[in-house]
């Protein structure tokens, strides 16, 4: 039977007798199983991840409370940029130690985790913060702030996470699985978290060492959680042959999510007169663990859809 000119979408390689597809694009037998591969120890490891940065930061909250130490506004802003960093560090150790990732591909996370951070800093917080001005006017009522938050702070932020993977590691021949979506949009987004906490550190002359680290803790885990949505209809819409507006689904829900989270805890995390960064960490860690747990489903769904058959009659078809 002739192959007729048949490539893997993927390594490009001629196929022979044995092709595989899945949402109507040909795959050869190793890149059919890569893509449909469920990577049981990369969702441990994210939610060893959200354990870590909780942890860390619980651990710096409850040291300052008891000790309540004083440092001068130099030494604050030093203590806050390190801890600002701290999740993306966390994140890379807990991510390689599942070895998922070959070399070069680990040059690719970086790489796309410092993109995030560039566009958060070149326009992400400029837009959000300079040109709409948002703190001047998202507190006037409750509607302003949940619309303001999701059309501005939503929008802004999660299409230029879903830029830094499109428009970079997406096109290369090293995004080879539907995975890889999650896993790079989720190094953007803790690129966006980083450089939103060094913001916060330096815009506060210094980082509470226990309000503030619970607030970056807070910022980290919901901006990798949000971007994770987005990698997953990035790394569906690269492998399967979605409707045109598909990738605009993931950045909207993302931004709905994003914009409802920014509102919710500024809200929740008000007790009286006070602020009680406590509810605001308890917001964060449902919504990674249930960011983590749907997405895991909706893969392995798919996943399972694809092995059962689902597509046996696009793999006849691409074999008459």
């Amino acid at each position: 039977m002739s192959t007729g000119g048949r490539i893997c979408c993927v390594c490009h390689k001629p196929l022979g007798e044995e092709v595989q597809t899945l949402g109507g694009r040909l795959y050869c037998p190793e890149h059919y199983a890569r893509v449909t591969a469920g990577h049981r120890g990369l969702w441990t490891s994210g939610l060893v991840e959200i354990g870590g940065v909780v942890g860390v930061s619980a651990l710096v909250a409850l040291l300052a409370w008891l000790i309540k130490p004083r440092f001068s506004a130099p030494v604050l802003i030093g203590i806050g940029i390190v801890l600002a960093i701290v999740p993306g560090v966390l994140w890379m150790v807990f991510f390689y130690r599942q070895d998922r990732l070959e070399p070069e591909p680990k040059t690719y996370v970086i790489a796309v985790f410092v993109l995030g951070m560039l566009l958060c800093n070149a326009l992400a917080i400029p837009i959000v913060e300079k040109l709409f001005r948002v703190r001047d006017w998202l507190p006037t009522n409750t509607l302003t702030h949940i619309v303001g938050a999701i059309l501005v702070v939503g929008v802004v932020q999660e299409f230029l996470k879903y830029v830094a993977v499109r428009y970079s590691v997406y096109m290369t021949p090293e995004f080879d699985e539907r995975i890889d979506g999650i896993i790079y949009a989720s190094a953007a987004g803790l690129g966006f978290a980083t450089v939103l906490n060094v913001h916060y550190v330096i815009d506060n002359g210094g980082v509470d060492l226990y309000t503030g680290v619970l607030q970056m803790a807070v910022t980290a885990l919901a901006q990798a959680s949000f971007a994770g949505i987005t990698g997953y209809f990035l790394g569906r819409a690269k492998f399967e042959v979605e409707p045109v507006w598909w990738q605009a689904l993931g950045v909207t829900l993302a931004a709905i999510l994003n914009g409802l989270f920014y509102w919710a805890s500024s809200v929740i995390t008000q007790v009286g007169l006070g602020v009680n960064p406590w509810w605001g960490v308890l917001l964060a860690i449902v919504v990674a663990v249930t960011s983590v747990v749907t997405v895991r489903f909706l893969m392995r769904r798919a996943n399972q859809i694809t092995l059962s058959g689902t597509d046996a009659n696009q793999t006849s078809a691409a074999g008459s």
